[in-house]
Order: C-alpha cells, then structure tokens, then sequence
C-alpha cells in the first residue's frame, strides 16, 4: 500500500492560508476518487477539497477551526500501489486534476522541501501584489483571531513595516493600550446596548459569511466619510431596443440579454472619462487604477452578499460583457466561484432595483472609493421638452445613486461622473448592432 498526501490547495493569487470548517470523511472511511473530503474557508469564499484517488482515509493531521497554510498537507490516503512509486504517481494525478477541473479547487502534493519552498516564494509574493485591503501575515491574524480584534479593529491599527504593514510588534504594543471596550465597535462589541430576548423571539447565530460582511461594512463607514449623489436617467431608448433584440440574443448567443451588461457599459464607459472615481486611498497617497475592473454584487440564496468582478470591463463588448455578467450570476448562486474572480475590483455596482427599491445609499467596498447604486426601472409621466414645447409622456425613469469616499471624492466629481452615466445611457443608439 502506499500513502498519498492530500495539501491544502492554492485558492487564488493573493490566498496563502485557509480554515477547515468541516471533515466530510473521518479516518477508516473509503473515498472514491473525486469524493469531497473536507470543506474549507478562506476570507473570500467557501470551498470542498475532493480527493483525485480512490482509497482508504487513513489520517487527518488538522481539526475543525484550524488556519492551515497553502501547500501543508492536511491528510494522508492509503492507496494501492508500492511506496516506492507514490510520491511521483501521486504528483502526476494531482497535476491532471488540476488541468481538467477548471478552478484553482485542486489537490496537489508537496512531496519535497523543494515544493514546499516554491510555495513559501509565492506566498511572500502576494505581500506585494495585494489588491483588497492592506496584508496582514498569518502570525498577525491568528493574534488578531486570539484575541478577539475584529478585521475593523485591526485595520485602525498604525502598520510600522513596508508599505506600513501592521508587524507582530504593532499589533503586540496596541494590545498593550487597547480601549476595554475595543475600538472601533463592530457588529457584535459592547458598544451597543445590551438586548434581552423576549417570549417567541428566534435567536439565530451569524454564519461565518455573515460575520465578515457585518464587519467589512462597519470598517467602510469608519474609514471612509460617506457622501450619496442621485440622478434620474430616462431610460426609455435602451428599454425599447432591449425588448427589440433580446429574443435574437437569446437565439442566437444562447445568452440572456440583461440590464446589467448596459448598465456597465456605461459604468466603464464613464470611468474612462472620469478615472479619478476608479481609486483607492493609501495614507494620504490616492491611486488612481489603470484596470477598470467592475464589482456586481450578487444576492445569495442563503441572503448573504457577494461580489464578483469583471475584469478590464472598458474593453470588453456588450456581448462579452453580457456573457460574463451571466455566467458570473449564476456560479455565485451555485457558491462556485474561484477566489481571484471576487478580488481586485476598482469599482462596485449593486442593483437595488432587482428586488423592487427606486433607490438606495450603497456602502462604498473598501478599498475602493466608490460605488454605483441602481434603483428599478419604472414607467411615470414626465416633462419632455420638444421643439414644439414642453408636452407630458409615459418614460422608463430609473435613480442611479453614487455613493464616494469624501476624503479623495468631492461633489463635483461625483455629480458630474453621475450626470455622464446619465448622458450616455440616455443616448444610447437605438440602431445599435449586437
């Protein structure tokens, strides 16, 4: 018999650990090739590791709760065949799960300290080219885990290291002088009035999922001074020319022909002119980004929230745009995005109108600086100036709502990036070819 090593898979370009959150198979239990064995988490999105051989589970080496780094091995599978020739048939299989599976969920075997020192390189190189938020090592969040600092909390901490990184000395010396209560307060901290449960009330305790939604928007309102701008768009011509081609779309393409895919057209189409909105705040440093890579967030099943990004969305063409938003859509309802597709957006959009709200005040997705609000699209009578005089008609009316970062984004910029968004989705060409 011999042993094949299961690993903790890479999940994504700027991933270097993730938690076990459930063992679906224990030790003595038969696995067939491609059975989910365990279930993991990252900051990110929620994954299952199968197994790409078939045999006996015969030793997990982390339990439930545990921050496992990429490329440690988390179990061991007894399979047939001679130790001799494992390491190197295991290799070869892992290697062709991961070229058919179509996601970074693969299994791979780090038989050597080689291996394991190629892993230890790319995972010192995501410290570089991270996109979301500020890096924290894993000695700095499993301390922050330890004792109860919040991802809020812990992004108000000054960083002394590169790039001012938050060091195990930074974080060791504010635990030092940290406030009782813990600052700033999160969703669950003790700056919120005590509640007391009263007969029939339901107590439901907040998923992981939920637990980091809850503090990210708390962290945004606390980083960012909130400013909201709304404008109302006459969106008559694309609903006319919407209902004109979406039946050859979907005959033609095999793809539904959405609001959305226009809508971020237009969303790109408008950064370009005005790219001081697409930014980030770094100290007082602003980077102005080059990609324009548009978030959509995207309601779950299970109500929780999740944004996955188009990327470079100005080059792409109604088509492509439409296929994405399609596809993208329908893996976030399935939880069966990879991690790199919900990371590195530049700007966000979120659609209050897909459940029926005029409008709303979005929460900006830090670290961007701003973020689209669309409301529905509704049918009421309007003043329309015609060269005869004003006159009263039916127009699909929608509210855009941007809410910005007011530290880097002044009204100004806001209301003219909106009042362009509104300009060139009221003239939109109706003769347009898709």
């Amino acid at each position: 018999m011999a042993n094949f090593k299961i690993v903790m898979p890479k999940l994504g370009e700027s991933i270097i650990e993730a938690t076990i959150t459930k063992w679906l198979k224990s030790p003595g239990d038969t696995i067939e090739e491609d059975d989910a064995i365990v279930e993991i988490a990252t900051d990110k999105v929620d994954s299952e590791i199968p197994s790409p051989v078939e045999g006996t589970l015969k030793e997990i080496l982390f339990q439930e709760g545990d921050v496992v780094e990429v490329g440690k091995v988390i179990a061991i599978v007894e399979i047939e065949g001679e130790d001799s020739g494992a390491g190197e048939d295991s290799t070869a299989v892992a290697e062709e799960k991961a070229e058919t599976s179509g996601s970074d969920e693969q299994v791979s075997v780090a038989e050597t300290e080689k291996e394991e020192k190629v892993v230890s390189k790319e995972s010192e190189a995501t410290k570089e080219i991270a996109e979301a938020s500020r890096f924290y090592s894993p000695l700095v969040k499993n301390i922050a885990r330890k004792e109860g600092i919040s991802m809020a909390e812990l992004e108000s901490i000054k960083g002394t290291g590169k790039e001012e990184r938050v060091t195990k000395k930074d974080i060791l010396d504010y635990m030092k002088n940290r406030p009782a209560a813990g600052t700033p307060a999160t969703a669950g901290s003790t700056a919120t009035p005590p509640l007391v449960s009263a007969a029939g009330d339901e107590i439901i305790e907040m998923g992981r999922m939920r637990k980091l939604i809850a503090d990210h928007m708390v962290m945004s309102k606390q980083v960012s001074p909130h400013v909201t701008s709304f404008i109302e768009v006459d969106m008559t011509n694309i609903v006319n020319w919407r209902n004109k081609v979406k039946e050859m779309v979907l005959e033609r393409e095999g793809e539904k022909l959405t609001f959305t895919p226009i809508l971020i057209e237009a969303t790109a189409q408008a950064i370009k002119d005005y790219p001081r909105i697409n930014a980030s705040v770094d100290g007082t440093k602003i980077i102005i980004r080059k990609a324009i890579n548009i978030g959509m967030a995207a309601a779950l099943p299970d109500g929780n929230l999740i944004v996955p990004v188009i990327r470079n969305a100005d080059q792409k063409s109604l088509l492509g745009l439409a296929r994405d938003v399609n596809d993208l859509a329908n893996r976030a309802r399935a939880n069966n995005l990879l991690p790199d597709e919900i990371q590195g957006g530049t700007f966000t959009t979120t659609n209050f109108g897909s459940f029926g709200s005029i409008t709303g005040t979005p929460i900006i997705n830090q670290p961007q600086v701003a973020i689209l609000g669309i409301g529905a699209i509704r049918k009421k009578p309007v003043v329309i100036e015609t060269p005869q005089g004003d006159m009263i008609g039916i127009r699909h009316m929608m509210i855009l709502s941007l809410a910005y970062d007011h530290r880097v984004v002044d009204g100004a910029l806001g209301g003219m990036y909106l009042k362009r968004l509104a300009e060139l989705l009221e003239n939109f060409d109706t003769n347009r070819n898709i």
